[in-house]
């Protein structure tokens, strides 16, 4: 039976590689540090699956992410002088590909489908090929190595450590915000943990109108989406308003449908993604990249669809959900 621990350790061997590129780069005057942070987080996903099992301890872990955020909060961490094409040459080499530049991009969802549909179906001797429940980030991480197989196919680089370089040429682009959703959505818990949900549950219960759907429907999606603006991720939000009003007051008090108020609330906080500067990775990383010189400008442009889809978020709950 295959689990997921195949795809966190290739992932950990990655960001390991990544530590040794930036560590042999001697035109990078912060490679001892930027190294240390890759490498740590390498060895992270290395030794979680120990963690996992109950083999190692957690407290190691935890070490691990404070060296993280120290050698990136100290600025110990940086760019190297970035050695790629120029844009005349990205220009004639996207001219000469044309529309074969999307294959490899739109073979990761279609080859994630085929295997989280397929791969469930799959039986050798009797037993499950894959893990129950694995099978989507299985196919993720099947369908990346076989969008960067053939990449290198079409695209036929100089050398085959090409992806390799761009890999972390990229990776160094973004930073230590590569890390901010898995850092946000663990903060959500720990929200949640200590009782933010109940408190913020106590204050809407407070303010509610007794019997009133609409409102509640309104504190929780409007509530999704403010907490995403603040946190920064979806994840992080959702366990602290859906204790505090999706399950006690829209499941329990007015017997909603869970499933249909849980998904268009998480629709609700993606609307505070488009909106706010903490979701680092899809709005200040973007402008990054493209050299935008308003680095707020993706969320600018993005600010009329939220606000759209929040209201329309809104609506579909109150009508299709109870």
């Amino acid at each position: 039976m295959l689990t997921t621990e195949w795809l966190y350790w290739l992932i950990g061997a990655f960001f390991l590689a990544v530590a040794v590129h930036i560590l042999t780069n001697r035109e990078n005057p912060k490679r001892v540090g930027s190294a240390a942070f890759w490498g740590l987080l390498g060895l992270s996903f290395l030794y979680g699956t120990f963690v996992q099992s109950g083999q190692a301890p957690a407290w190691l872990l935890g070490i691990a992410v404070l060296v993280m955020v120290a050698l990136a909060g100290f600025g110990l961490t940086g760019r190297s002088p970035e050695r790629t094409t120029t844009p005349q040459e990205r220009a004639e080499s996207a001219g000469r590909f044309g529309n074969k530049l999307f294959i490899p991009a739109l073979l990761v969802p279609v080859v994630t489908v085929l295997v989280a549909i397929v791969g469930p179906l799959i039986r050798i001797g009797g037993a499950p090929l894959l893990a129950s429940g694995s099978a989507t980030l299985t196919g993720l991480g099947i369908s990346a190595i076989v969008a960067v197989v053939v990449a290198v196919l079409i695209l036929r680089p100089p050398k085959l450590s090409t992806p390799m370089h761009e890999s972390a040429r990229l990776l160094e682009a973004i930073g230590w915000t590569a890390l901010l959703p898995q850092m946000l959505s663990t903060l959500g818990i720990l929200f949640t943990q200590a009782g933010v949900g109940t408190a913020v549950g106590t204050i809407a219960s407070s303010i509610l109108p007794p019997g009133s759907l609409f409102a509640a429907v309104v504190v929780y999606s409007v509530g999704m989406a403010v907490f995403t603006i603040i946190m920064g991720n979806a994840f992080a939000a959702f366990p602290i308003m859906t204790a505090a009003v999706g399950w006690p007051v829209l499941v329990q008090t007015f017997g909603g449908n869970p499933a249909a108020i849980f998904a268009i609330g998480m629709l609700s906080g993606f609307c505070g993604t488009l909106a706010t500067p903490m979701a680092a990775n899809f709005n200040l990383v973007p402008a990054a990249l493209l050299d935008m010189k308003d680095k707020y400008g993706p969320i600018k442009a993005q600010l009329p669809t939220a606000g759209l889809l929040l209201l329309v978020n809104l609506g579909v709950m109150y009508v299709v959900a109870f």
